[in-house]
C-alpha cells in the first residue's frame, strides 16, 4: 500500500521560510508526477507546484513563483517544497500528491497534510 507522509510544517512569521518534505513508501514504481497542494478553509484545494520525473519539468501557481521551489528525488519518490518569503496568504494545509499512469491504469495518492501557519 502506497503511503505519502508530509513533514516540515509549522508556525512562522511573515518573511520567514519553511521546507516541506514528502516521503513515500510502499511503491514499486517511480511516480510520474509529484506535487504540492494547499487547502484553506472555505476554498478549493489549490495546486501549488508540480515536479515531473521524466523530463524534470516543474510548474508553479503564479502566487508562489519566485518564492517557492519544488524539488524531488525521483528514485526515492520523495518531494520537497522550499518556501521562502512566506506571507499570511500562504497559510493552509499542504498536501503531497503523486499521480500518473502505471501501464494503462491511472493512480493518485495523497498524504495526510501538514499545517503551515504564517503570522503577520
Amino acid at each position: 500500500q502506497v503511503q505519502l507522509e508530509e513533514s516540515g510544517g509549522g508556525l512562522v512569521q511573515a518573511g520567514g521560510s519553511l521546507r516541506l518534505s514528502c516521503v513515500s513508501s510502499g511503491s514499486r514504481f517511480r511516480f510520474d508526477v509529484m506535487a504540492w497542494y494547499r487547502e484553506v478553509p472555505g476554498r478549493q484545494r489549490e495546486l501549488v507546484a508540480t515536479a515531473a520525473s521524466g523530463n524534470g519539468a516543474v510548474t508553479y501557481v503564479d502566487s508562489v513563483k519566485g518564492r517557492f521551489t519544488i524539488s524531488r528525488d525521483a528514485v526515492r519518490n520523495t518531494v520537497y517544497l522550499q518556501m521562502n518569503s512566506l506571507t499570511p496568504e500562504d497559510t493552509g494545509v499542504y498536501f503531497c500528491n503523486a499521480a500518473g499512469l502505471y501501464g494503462r491504469r491511472s493512480y493518485e495518492f495523497w498524504g495526510q497534510g501538514t499545517h503551515v501557519t504564517v503570522s503577520s
